[in-house]
C-alpha cells in the first residue's frame, strides 16, 4: 500500500497544502485542509523540498521545479498538464494556443477545464493561459493571484534580460 501524505504550509499566497503520492507531489492547493481520510497529515522529505521549491519561486529565486509530479486525471487532462509545464516562466499562451498544442484547436473549453482540475497549481502553470483576448479569465486560487504570480514572473523575467 503507498502511503499518501500532506502538509499545510504559510506561504506568501496564503496556506498551501502539498501532498505526496509515492514517490511524487501529487497535489499543491491553496487551502488549509487534507484532502481526504487516504492521507496522513506529515511532512515528508519529498514534501518539504517542494514546499522549499514553492517558497523560492515565490520569493523570485527560482523559475522551474524539480520535484518529481504526478497528477492524477483523464488522458486529455494529462496531455494538457503536460503542455502547461512547456510554457515558458514569465509568458503566457491562450487557452487555444494549449488546444492546437494537444492536437485538438477546438478544444478550447476542454482546456479550460482541464486547467480548472490541475491537482498541482503553479508547479504545473496553469496561471500562464490566458483568455484569447489577453485577458486573465479563470483561476482556482482567484484572478489576484494569477496576477500576482504573473507579474512576478514578468518582473524577474524582466530583471534577467
Amino acid at each position: 500500500m503507498i502511503m499518501k501524505y500532506a502538509y499545510i504550509y504559510e506561504t506568501k499566497l496564503g496556506k498551501v497544502m502539498i501532498a505526496q503520492d509515492g514517490d511524487s507531489i501529487s497535489k499543491l492547493d491553496l487551502r488549509d485542509e487534507i484532502p481526504t481520510d487516504d492521507y496522513l497529515l506529515g511532512e515528508t522529505p519529498l514534501i518539504h523540498e517542494a514546499s522549499k521549491q514553492l517558497l523560492e519561486y515565490l520569493d523570485g529565486k527560482r523559475e522551474q521545479f524539480t520535484v518529481k509530479l504526478r497528477p492524477e486525471g483523464t488522458d486529455f487532462q494529462k496531455k494538457v498538464w503536460e503542455v502547461l509545464k512547456s510554457i515558458p516562466y514569465g509568458t503566457t499562451v491562450s487557452y487555444g494556443e494549449v488546444a492546437k498544442a494537444v492536437g485538438n484547436p477546438k478544444a478550447c473549453r476542454a482546456v479550460g477545464m482541464a486547467n480548472n482540475k490541475n491537482p498541482i497549481m503553479i508547479m504545473i502553470p496553469c496561471h500562464r493561459v490566458i483568455g484569447a483576448n489577453g485577458k486573465l479569465v479563470g483561476y482556482g486560487g482567484g484572478l489576484e493571484i494569477k496576477e500576482w504570480l504573473l507579474s512576478l514572473e514578468k518582473e524577474r523575467k524582466a530583471s534577467n534580460e
